[in-house]
């Protein structure tokens, strides 16, 4: 193998120990390479800049939407309805239909559980304002032989969450534990001092 011959396109190959002329390319060759190469460093270093601009309106644009839209989530629930005990075989556009006395729809969001089952109300929402007190009309209205409750529909305030205590019992002592340890705070019963033995 080592009798083959290499061929090395545009010079030989060096036998060991030659020193090899590295000024045996053009200058101006090489001054066009180099022009080439700034040339394609200022354009990537304007594409890193014009990518930066776009980062940052992103950026920009990712917060001020956060900041509108509560408001235009409380405008578009002032325009809304909450619709009850909708039937589960009603469509959107029947509901849609009862509704257009009212004004024009906008929108008819039926809820529906994760099996894609609907949960048997639905969310109504009018290009008016005004179209709300005249839905809150059709309170007790009948669609698909089932009365219909209609009330504003409330706008969540996030971290208000109502408590679910169980209430109030006058029956059951104060500081009971529902878990049969008797009476105290917590699940556990109160620590006791080991009592000290006779000798």
């Amino acid at each position: 193998m080592e009798d083959e011959e290499h061929e090395v396109y545009g010079q030989e190959i060096p036998v060991d120990g030659e020193d090899v002329d590295m000024s045996a390319g053009d200058d101006a060759t090489k001054l066009q390479e180099l022009d080439e190469m700034k040339r394609r460093l200022k354009e990537m270093e304007e594409e890193a800049a014009a990518l930066r601009e776009m980062q940052a309106k992103v950026a920009k644009d990712m917060q001020d939407p956060n900041a509108t839209t509560s408001e235009n989530k409380e405008e578009m629930d002032s325009r809304s309805v909450f619709v009850g005990n909708v039937d589960y075989a009603c469509t959107p556009e029947e509901v849609q239909q009862h509704f257009n006395s009212c004004g024009t729809v906008n929108r008819v969001t039926i809820l529906t559980d994760k099996f894609g089952q609907p949960k048997g109300f639905a969310y109504v929402e009018f290009v008016e304002v005004e179209a709300v007190q005249e839905a809150i009309k059709l309170n007790e209205s009948e669609l698909h032989g089932r009365q219909l409750k209609v009330a504003p529909k409330r706008t969540n305030v996030p971290g208000m969450k109502q408590p679910r205590g169980r209430g109030f019992n006058p029956y059951r002592p104060y500081g009971y534990s529902p878990y049969g340890y008797g009476y105290g705070y917590g699940r556990f019963p109160r620590f006791r001092r080991p009592r000290r033995p006779y000798f």
